[in-house]
């Protein structure tokens, strides 16, 4: 499988070297940066939630040790850093061709493509070995897997076809399934459901990113849902895979680790996030403009901060049902 991704007509601008004289801290913020911190926090919160949902002792104690799940949560940082790093290294040329990825480390300039290459490579090596030598052979797998499918087949895919966006949310969705399987050791139902849950919510949710950044994503040559199919089709897509999270989202009940508040709270957090994906304009199935309409941007721009309440209010309720 080939990891290089193709730049034909649409080389970046060079820019300059920025990496002579600069301050120890200021190299070390820039490393920082190409693991996605933002990105990294939400994937070990969604882990630590898959461990806090697993099966407890007899007792009501948790059957795995602090160190063993400080470890684990270790271990699963470093796979997605590493991630992060490597996509950010084969995209290294397209980045500095989008306005929001321009000033990334790499495409600035202020690091070395070697130097963000072994980073990426090193911290991956270390975290799957966390992973192996302190976890279990499912969180392991799951790990490596992530790496793989994000760096070798998602970042390529992007500028082939849109099903990437379906390709990518699926080591996007692995964080709290590792955390189960860290505690369990198994693929179990609740461990399938949460990760379904965190993969059906990134379609709407990076639907709307594309709409809002299409021109971006097309000067970059990314194929997008709003790009190749159209501002009607994503639309479409949106709310298709808004009602879908719904019954995904529900069968957790069924599985006996949740209960009514989390009913409750899935039940209405999924009907508003509907609501919200079908609210707003209807464009026209022909309508091929490169620039997004007034209110087709309003409408992205609405369910990008509808997706960003719909998964803490839901932690929060199953979080809360747990507890009682």
């Amino acid at each position: 499988m080939s990891l290089s991704v193709e730049t034909t007509n649409r080389s970046a601008p060079p820019v300059a070297d920025t990496r002579a004289s600069r301050p120890f801290w200021s190299v070390v913020r820039d490393y920082a940066e190409l693991t996605k911190p933002s990105i990294n926090r939400m994937c070990i919160l969604m882990t630590a939630g898959g461990m806090f949902l697993a099966p407890r002792r007899a007792d009501g104690s948790f059957s795995l040790s602090i160190g063993a799940a400080l470890l684990a949560l270790l271990g699963t940082a470093l796979a997605v850093a590493s991630a992060n790093a490597l996509n950010m290294w084969l995209e290294r040329d397209t980045d500095g061709l989008m306005r929001r990825t321009r000033n990334r480390p790499l495409a600035a300039g202020r690091i070395s493509e070697t130097g963000a290459l072994v980073f990426g490579v090193v911290i991956g090596v270390v975290g799957v070995a966390i992973l192996a030598a302190f976890s279990n052979l499912a969180t392991t797998l799951l790990g490596l897997g992530a790496i793989a499918s994000y760096v070798g087949v998602y970042t390529p895919m992007k500028y082939k076809a849109p099903l990437a966006l379906v390709v990518g949310a699926i080591p996007g969705a692995v964080p709290p399934l590792m955390g189960w399987t860290a505690v369990t050791g198994t693929l179990d139902a609740p461990g399938l459901i949460l990760f379904g849950v965190l993969f059906v919510w990134q379609m709407p949710h990076f639907i709307a990113i594309s709409v809002v950044r299409k021109r971006d994503y097309e000067a970059a040559g990314i194929k997008t849902v709003p790009g190749v199919r159209g501002l009607r089709n994503s639309k479409i897509q949106a709310i298709l895979w808004a009602l879908a999270i719904l019954p995904v989202s529900l069968a957790l009940p069924f599985t006996g680790v949740a209960g009514w508040v989390y009913g409750v709270t899935a039940a209405l957090a999924g009907l508003g996030y509907i609501v919200m994906t079908v609210r707003g304009p209807w464009p026209a199935a022909a309508d091929a403009r490169d620039t997004v309409p007034d209110n087709m941007n309003r409408w992205a721009h609405k369910l990008f901060v509808a997706s960003l309440i719909y998964l803490p209010v839901l932690i929060a309720g199953l979080s809360i049902d747990v507890l009682l």
